[in-house]
C-alpha cells in the first residue's frame, strides 16, 4: 500500500474476506490483537488505529495476495493479485 493511501475499514474487511482468512489468522500474521483488528474493520472511512498497526495489517494482507486499489474516481477497493 502506498504511503499516501490509508485503507478504509471496509477495504481491510473485504480483503480478508476475499482471502477467506479468519480474523484471528490475520491478527496473528500482523501481530495485532483480534479486538484491534475488529475496530479497524468496523471503522467508517479510514481504518482507525495506530498507523503502525494499520500498516502491519495491510502488509499481511498484501503478502497473502491482496492489492489495495486507491480511490480513482471509481471508488477504493481490493482485488486478488494475479499469480
Amino acid at each position: 500500500m502506498s504511503e499516501n493511501t490509508h485503507p478504509t475499514g471496509r477495504q481491510i474487511a473485504a480483503a480478508r474476506t476475499l482471502l477467506g482468512m479468519p480474523q484471528a489468522e490475520l491478527a496473528a500474521a500482523a501481530k495485532v490483537s483480534v479486538p484491534t483488528l475488529r475496530r479497524m474493520e468496523a471503522s467508517e472511512g479510514p481504518a482507525s488505529g495506530m498507523a503502525n498497526n494499520v500498516d502491519a495489517v495491510c502488509r499481511a494482507l498484501e503478502a497473502a495476495g491482496v492489492e489495495f486499489i486507491p480511490e480513482n474516481g471509481g471508488g477504493a477497493g481490493v482485488r486478488l493479485r494475479k499469480t
